[in-house]
């Protein structure tokens, strides 16, 4: 396929597959990275594309699987994770200030827990995903997805009770 064909092949759909991986990812500039990420594989394979009958949904196939990777990996949900507390306006400085620091001792009881287990609460409690969601993100099945996340929450809030109960005394 020579570069002409190419670019009237697939380039039509960057918005497309940019707003794609902006949904999955949740970052704009991580979803514009892989949408380049993406074409530079398509330019590499740009040989054996010829015989794709729908470069659309080739490439939207594409762009979701390696979203799919990123996700599954864990890291990038780790490093985006955070617990938005600045919505909260009417409430005293002082009340502010402690949510902040349990939003803060949470997310560290989070990062304490076994990757797979912070992987399915950040996908579940965090990210509001469905469990069918957190099935294709980790490829585990939904039985599994339940197990790991009432472990995890059981975990967390036992480690909460204990740290208050510390702090209490």
């Amino acid at each position: 396929m020579d570069a002409e064909t190419f670019k009237r092949s697939f380039l039509p759909f960057h918005r497309k597959l940019f707003c794609i991986a902006c949904q999955l990812l949740e970052c704009e500039a991580d979803a514009e990275d892989l949408v380049q990420e993406a074409y530079m594989k398509l330019w590499d394979k740009r040989d054996g594309l010829s015989a794709v009958n729908n470069p659309e949904a080739f490439s939207v196939t594409l762009v979701k699987n390696m979203c799919f990777d990123i996700l599954r990996s864990g890291k990038h949900l780790l490093s985006r994770q955070t617990v938005d507390i600045s919505a909260i306006t009417d409430t005293p400085i002082n009340d502010r200030m402690e949510e902040r620091e349990e939003a803060q001792q949470i997310k560290s009881l989070i990062a304490s827990l076994p990757e797979q287990q912070q992987k399915v609460i950040v996908l579940k409690d965090v990210k509001g995903c469905s469990y069918e969601e957190i099935e294709e993100i980790t490829g585990l099945n939904a039985i599994n997805i339940r197990v790991l996340l009432s472990r995890a929450r059981k975990r967390i809030r036992e480690q909460y009770n204990q740290l208050n109960s510390y702090e209490s005394r």
